[in-house]
């Protein structure tokens, strides 16, 4: 599997605090099946993003380990002076330096520049990822505002411990209704630290093999995932629908 979201880079945002985690949140993702994930440290106002450092601290992190291999990106928070900046400087902030960026919204107000910021960006030839869009209580509540964006040519990131319930009924239900509409194209950690938000996807992936099907897994988990961090085309729009009807043995996985 590849995770395109993670804060295990130490000492650059609210993510592990010493190389000593770092090494030990790796440790977690490869034991879990994870081969490849991206350093995406935060983009606001708080949490500056250090490029250089954070490519300085990969260096040092697969001297240690070396497997998952880590490549480099950012979640990049869509306020306006940040917005700003972005666009004069878009590859500084893309995942692997290739065509995707990470992008999060604000948590209480969207305004509506923000169609006109993704849509910008996607004509300068870059495809926004909506990170964890069931979490955004804005976002879940009007998940019609976040098809159109489907539609308009970006791709949704949904966080693994939200549809294993690790960020409660509210994520979890999100997660699973755009999945049942196609909306979500990939699948990630978002991983802070070892054990409370920890890197590990394979209850996640199990989970969504069961509601819908193999191959949806392997795509959500593998296949785009993959091709983000390789700057491979991702076909856009809605994917089909993840819905099946679930066995009756299978109604409590989830």
């Amino acid at each position: 599997m590849t995770d395109i979201h993670s804060h295990i880079v130490w000492g650059v945002d609210d993510g592990p605090e010493c190389i000593e985690e770092s090494i030990i949140m790796l440790a977690v993702a490869a034991n879990n099946g994870t081969t490849d994930i991206v350093a995406t440290p935060h983009s606001n106002t708080r949490y500056p993003f250090q490029r250089v450092v954070v490519l300085e601290i990969i260096q040092k992190l697969t001297k240690a380990t070396g497997c998952p291999k880590v490549h480099i990106g950012c979640e990049f928070h869509l306020s306006f002076d940040n917005v700003d900046h972005l666009m004069n400087n878009l590859r500084q902030y893309t995942i692997n330096e290739k065509q995707y960026l990470l992008v999060e919204c604000p948590d209480f107000h969207i305004g509506q520049h923000t169609e006109w910021v993704l849509g910008s960006m996607l004509d300068s030839g870059i495809v926004p990822i909506i990170a964890h869009p069931e979490r955004n209580p804005v976002l879940r509540e009007t998940l019609t505002r976040v098809e159109e964006w489907v539609d308009l040519g970006c791709l949704l990131q949904v966080t693994a411990m939200s549809i294993t319930g690790g960020f409660g009924g509210s994520a979890k239900t999100a997660s699973q209704r755009l999945l049942d509409r196609g909306l979500v194209h990939i699948v990630a950690s978002d991983c802070h630290d070892p054990q409370n938000r920890h890197p590990r996807l394979r209850e996640a992936r199990n989970a969504v093999r069961a509601r819908c099907g193999r191959k949806a897994a392997e795509i959500l988990f593998t296949e785009n995932p993959r091709a983000v961090v390789e700057g491979i085309p991702i076909p856009g729009g809605k994917q089909t629908s993840c819905r099946q009807p679930a066995r009756w043995y299978e109604i409590w996985k989830w």
